[in-house]
């Protein structure tokens, strides 16, 4: 059977066929679509993948929340270089706060990821120990913008961190891998008994957090190129040798 024709409206001639574009045909949306929110970069799946939107967005967000602060901080910001919108970002975070929470519980999580990596129960206890040290120095000289979360989060008196639900959890094994390595290597005879592995872990953290908290100031008023490969990896030796000579039985 013959399909119909089509007679077109009165007064308004036959719409024409839009004519061939390849670039549009390619994966563009038609030109009569306005497109609501800027397109994706190829490839990057974010309409399919809402675990590679939200790691985008947290990796995006420590580095504004890294350099402005929670109050200077702009979701706009965020939205923008990561593509997406701000009705997204509330959608998968709840507020802002909720996503500078998100942001301080991944930081703390890649942190410790790549921790029990280091594989410490398979060292004897010293060299586990100066691995371990040593990582921390390390860890915290890359990565400058966590000791600037964590001081801005020092600022809001740990108002923020302390509604997170998972941010005990995911520093509990960093102490429990330190006392492990403290606790064999005072059943060695190496270590001497007695130190509290948090008050240790505290003590590694702080030395590892100065030369990235204040190395402008400290170089500037001792006159001290800080940044140097030479003036890195003396401190850090400097640092591993202070733990494990404390702890010497």
């Amino acid at each position: 059977m013959n399909e119909p024709v089509q007679t077109p409206r009165r007064g308004r001639p036959p719409r024409k066929p839009a004519a061939a574009d390849p670039a549009r045909d390619a994966g563009r949306l038609p030109a009569t679509e306005p497109a609501t929110e800027p397109a994706p970069a190829p490839g990057a799946g974010r309409t399919n993948d809402p675990e590679r939107t939200m790691a985008d967005i947290l990796a995006v967000a420590m580095r504004e929340f890294a350099d402005k602060g929670l109050a200077g901080a702009r979701i706009d910001e965020i939205a923008a270089a990561t593509r997406t919108s701000k009705r997204m970002i509330y959608y998968y975070f709840g507020s802002k706060e909720g996503l500078y929470i998100a942001v301080l519980e991944d930081a703390y999580r890649q942190m410790r990821a790549i921790e029990s990596g280091l594989h410490l129960d398979d060292l004897p206890p010293e060299q586990a120990l100066r691995t371990l040290v040593a990582f921390t120095v390390d860890y915290q000289l890359a990565h400058p913008e966590f000791i600037r979360l964590v001081m801005t989060e020092n600022i809001h008196r740990g108002e923020y961190l302390a509604q997170s639900k998972s941010i005990h959890q995911l520093n509990v094994p960093a102490i429990e891998g330190l006392q492990r390595v403290y606790g064999r290597g005072v059943a060695a005879g190496l270590f001497r008994p007695g130190v509290d592995p948090v008050d240790l872990h505290m003590s590694i953290s702080a030395l590892s957090v100065f030369n990235v908290a204040n190395r402008h100031t400290f170089s500037l008023i001792f006159q001290r190129d800080l940044e140097s490969a030479a003036a890195i990896a003396a401190r850090r030796e400097a640092i591993v040798e202070m733990v494990v000579r404390y702890l010497k039985a």
